[in-house]
């Protein structure tokens, strides 16, 4: 060998991966250019081509509201519900997606009505349909904001034509659903007490109401007793325990426990004898020690123990009795089962205004509310005490009002009734979601959905049209003595639920959930379009008036549900003067809650059917969208709307706080995507446990970040390495070694596992299935060993071009799997390497080709790789080595898989030689070997630094001749 072949310098014969694809990924400047090309190219569209007549798989977007930007909750949401329709497309069905939002309800009204109180001016001083119109102007704007937002994720879906629950058709088509409830005598309007919020001077549901902790004023007060079967008792007081004082004017009987004992403590000499349970009685001292004039003692010497069945007929008069009227009646104590000893005297005051089991045992003994106090948390100007002429009366909810200093207790006092007063008893209490503002219970005529009456017979052939104008024909359910709970219950179990604990939270929700109140008393939603006769105080149930509703709302919205507008509706039969226009409007979750009637059987969306595949929002719906759904569609159809339903968590900070803005902890997703790009935040939120509170926050944005640059590198090293591929280099799969065809099995596990997530909705262990394959089976083990054949074989050696081969099918089938996930960076993976090949999204799952390979055999292999590299690193940290090429290695020869030589270990382990031994460990040394001057391989064959091995040397023959 003369010496000018030894200074030959070889890199022009080396065929290393080359590639216009950048490293550097650019996601915030590339991903707005891809997203203008899909809309350009209408790539929706193409794809409801592509998959019409296919297997069809329906998810129903639950509405987000639309009320300002979105936030990290709604960017979860969104990017799995996209996860959920890529990975159905990509498996080849026909999964359309149709986005919504609810328009209507209490957050919009109530940002409007803050735009008046800045400028003085009372909402009601605006004429109705002018403050809508503001309303829906404001809600429309938000909407539009948002959709642009949820495009910028990647989401793809209907963006031209979404469902708005304040569009007329479906306002039509909510009305069309509450006038089912009322042909088949699913509403009734009844008082009873609903959650209200004074400060919105409304009804909320269930799911509208938060609980936080407060600290609350505890009152003893003692009504004295004037007659009972007990002649001992009569002069005695019963003593109440409460910590609502403001419910005391509304008192209107006490019960007590039947099964209660209750004895009569003595608070010294000549002072007065009170009433409690005698297991609360030391308590009850100890509360009100030093507060009754006297000096205190308990008698303890033995006295008669009165049973709670023993207080039937006893009756207390009001501390306020001598204001007269109303509270100069006596009050009964009646039994009451709910009574217990776990806290205050063992006897409660009932308020039927004011309280569910007040309520119930006052109307059992016919004794009815009094609705004393105004919408806005204040009594009656006319009540007795306390009116709102006073100069003392505030809403119920003041802390002041209920104060140890303030009006009630005050007067109290005074009466001598309050025995106790304190603002030291914390408990949780209900707050409305949206103004954060106390609660109350309070007793009001509304309308109600009963739970527990037997739905009766649903003919859908001629129910009410839906809110394109024809009846939505899904056949006939004769005679169904069940209820709309047990109806609800039996549909539950026959859902699936991701996570499974779902359906046990929602079935005890609905198990347990009173009657259904519809009714809000606003002006921004959808009315009670009910004519109630004014002497019968029935609603008018007439098919025909019923239809000019709908086609009037259908036609204008619900402007159309006016007083002008009332003779026209009733039509010739019916004589205006003789009903009442019901000015409720609906309860927000119902107008969601009917969403799959005007949505999924709407042919507006004739791509959609009902019931929905999927439902998938945060586990809060449970008592939310999922709930009203599931009642709406079983009041009117007999089944759920769902056939799965799946919940995620809530997002909470990196240190597992709740977000805050007062905390200074929330992620922005619209800054995220400006730092790093939407496709971060979609690996971010495929990569977490969503079924559970996550966690996100910089660092951990930055970890992820690091992970996408690992994909990012993987897929570019794809593209080099295939560069120029043709088919003409394709080898068969028995043809290839046997690593080849290791790699193809291992392809194939993956595609089984990813299959078996999708099935499962488990997006976090899609990901990391995908992510420990690129990574650990490609990256570290698979292209680690074969980049020497790539870089250094003959072009056309077969080894060579099966592992080309191989990369193909890797390539094929791993930027569809990634798809879903990175949306943006795959389509950009996919035109680098097929320009003229479309979108990556209009691909279907990949066909893998059948392989077969001793996976046994080769998990031992990597298992003794692993113990090689571990072996070789401490000299590399050492620096007595600079690579595992300059490794003499030496293992057990008991370790090594049957079939592979000692030249086999060494390509494989990636070093220069390779030798069995006797031992049980492995041994590094650094080899005396020479290098080749063109792979950099250290073997015995070469003799002196820069000659070539014989691979090489005969490759460069090859080369040289060839040019």
């Amino acid at each position: 060998m003369t010496d000018e072949t030894a200074k030959r310098d070889y890199r022009d014969t080396v065929f290393l991966p080359k590639t216009d694809f950048p490293m550097k990924a650019g996601l915030p400047q590339k991903e707005p250019g891809i997203l203008a090309r899909w809309e350009k190219d209408d790539l929706y569209g193409q794809l409801r081509k592509a998959r019409a007549g296919r297997e069809k798989f329906i998810l129903h977007d639950g509405p987000p509201y639309a009320n300002g930007n979105i936030h990290i909750g709604h960017a979860l949401n969104k990017v799995l519900k996209d996860a959920v329709i890529r990975t159905q497309t990509l498996l080849g069905k026909d999964a359309p997606y149709v986005p919504g939002w609810d328009c209507h309800g209490l957050p919009i009204e109530w940002k409007i009505e803050e735009k008046y109180r800045k400028k003085k001016k009372n909402k009601d001083e605006v004429p109705p349909k002018e403050f809508r119109q503001e309303c829906r102007e404001y809600a429309a704007e938000w909407v539009a904001v948002q959709a642009e937002q949820f495009k910028r994720l990647g989401v793809m879906g209907e963006w031209d034509k979404p469902y708005l629950t304040m569009a007329p058709e479906a306002e039509a088509g909510i009305v069309a659903e509450l006038l089912k409830f009322a042909e088949s005598g699913q509403l009734y309007r009844g008082a009873k007490p609903v959650m209200w919020s004074p400060v919105e001077k409304t009804a909320l549901a269930e799911a509208e109401v938060e609980y936080e902790d407060i600290v609350s004023t505890q009152i003893d007060v003692a009504f004295e007793i004037v007659e009972s079967p007990i002649e001992e008792l009569v002069g005695a007081h019963a003593v109440i325990w409460t910590t609502t004082p403001w419910t005391i004017p509304v008192n209107q009987a006490l019960a007590y426990g039947p099964d209660v004992d209750y004895v009569l403590v003595n608070c010294g000499g000549d002072a007065a004898m009170y009433l409690v349970a005698r297991d609360l009685a030391d308590t009850f001292l100890e509360r009100t020690a030093n507060q009754i004039p006297g000096d205190y003692f308990y008698r303890k010497e033995p006295e008669a123990v009165i049973k709670g069945s023993d207080l039937a007929g006893t009756k207390v008069r009001h501390p306020m009795h001598h204001l007269g009227g109303f509270f100069a009646e006596p009050r009964p104590m009646l039994a009451g089962d709910f009574v217990t000893t776990d806290a205050g005297t063992g006897i409660v005051h009932m308020a039927p205004d004011h309280g569910e089991d007040d309520f119930d045992l006052c109307k059992a003994n016919g004794i009815t509310p009094k609705f004393v106090v105004d919408d806005d948390g204040r009594y009656r100007e006319d009540w007795g005490w306390l009116p709102r002429t006073d100069e003392r009366n505030m809403s119920v909810i003041n802390p002041k009002f209920n104060a140890p200093d303030g009006p009630i207790c005050s007067d109290l006092a005074e009466a001598g009734g309050l025995l106790s007063a304190s603002t030291d008893y914390k408990h949780s209490y209900p707050h409305s979601w949206r103004s954060k503002a106390k609660i109350i219970f309070r007793c009001t005529p509304q309308w109600f959905v009963p739970m527990d009456k037997p739905l009766g017979t649903f003919d859908f052939d001629v129910a009410v049209p839906n809110a394109l104008g024809a009846a939505v024909a899904l056949g006939t359910q004769a005679d169904n003595t069940a209820t709309l709970r047990e109806t609800a219950l039996a549909e539950i179990e026959k859902t699936r639920f991701v996570p499974a604990k779902g359906k046990n939270r929602i079935g005890s929700m609905v198990a347990g959930r009173p009657d259904w109140v519809l009714s809000r008393q606003r002006a921004w939603g959808v009315p009670i379009t009910l004519f109630v006769n004014r002497e019968s105080g029935e609603y008018l149930v007439d098919q025909a008036v019923n239809q000019r509703i709908v086609d009037a709302i259908r036609q204008d919205g619900v402007d159309a549900w006016s007083q002008e507008n009332a003779a026209q509706l009733l039509g010739p039969d019916y004589a205006v003067e003789d009903y009442e226009m019901v000015t409720d409007i609906l309860d927000v979750w119902f107008d969601s809650g009917s969403t799959h009637a005007f949505v999924l059987e709407s042919d507006v969306w004739p791509d959609l059917q009902s019931p929905a595949d999927l439902y998938l929002e945060g586990s809060d719906q449970h008592r939310g969208w999922f709930q009203s759904s599931l009642l709406e569609s079983c009041a009117t159809r007999g089944r759920a709307p769902y056939k799965q339903v799946l919940t995620h968590g809530f997002t909470m900070a990196a240190d597992g706080r709740k977000m805050s803005k007062s905390l200074g902890n929330t992620i922005d997703p619209l800054k995220v995507m400006e730092q790093y790009g939407a496709d971060i935040i979609r690996l971010w939120a495929l990569s977490v446990d969503y079924t559970e509170d996550h966690r996100i926050g910089p660092e951990i944005l930055k970890g992820v970040a690091d992970q996408y640059r690992k994909l990012r590198n993987t897929l570019r090293y794809m593209l080099g390495a295939l560069g120029e591929f043709d088919e003409s280099e394709r080898v068969d799969v028995s043809d290839m070694p046997e690593l080849e065809r290791y790699a193809l099995v291992l392809l194939g596990e993956l595609d089984a596992t990813l299959r078996t997530h999708i099935d499962n909705y488990d997006f976090d262990a899609y990901t990391r299935a995908l992510v420990d394959f690129m990574n650990e089976d490609l990256s570290a083990f698979f292209f680690d060993i074969r980049k020497d054949r790539l870089y250094c074989d003959a072009p056309g050696s077969a080894e060579r071009r099966a592992y080309r081969t191989v990369l193909d099918t890797l390539f094929n089938a791993l930027i569809r799997y990634a798809a879903p996930v990175l949306v943006f960076t795959a389509e950009e993976v996919w035109g680098t390497r097929h320009p003229e090949g479309g979108s990556v999204h209009l691909l279907e799952w990949p066909e893998i080709p059948s392989a077969e390979a001793d996976t046994a055999r080769w998990d031992a292999l990597r298992s003794l790789r692993e113990r090689v590299m571990e072996a070789i690193e401490p000299l590399r940290r050492e620096k007595t080595i600079r690579s595992g090429l300059e490794a003499e290695v030496t293992v057990p020869a008991s370790a090594v898989p049957e079939g592979f030589t000692a030249e086999d270990l060494a390509t494989l382990f990636i070093t220069g030689t390779v030798t069995l031994g006797d031992g049980d460990s492995v041994s590094v040394t650094k080899s005396d070997d020479a290098k080749c001057g063109r792979c950099w391989r250290l073997l015995p064959e070469v003799s002196e630094d820069g000659d070539l091995c014989n691979r090489c040397e005969s490759v460069v023959a090859e080369l040289d001749a060839a040019s």
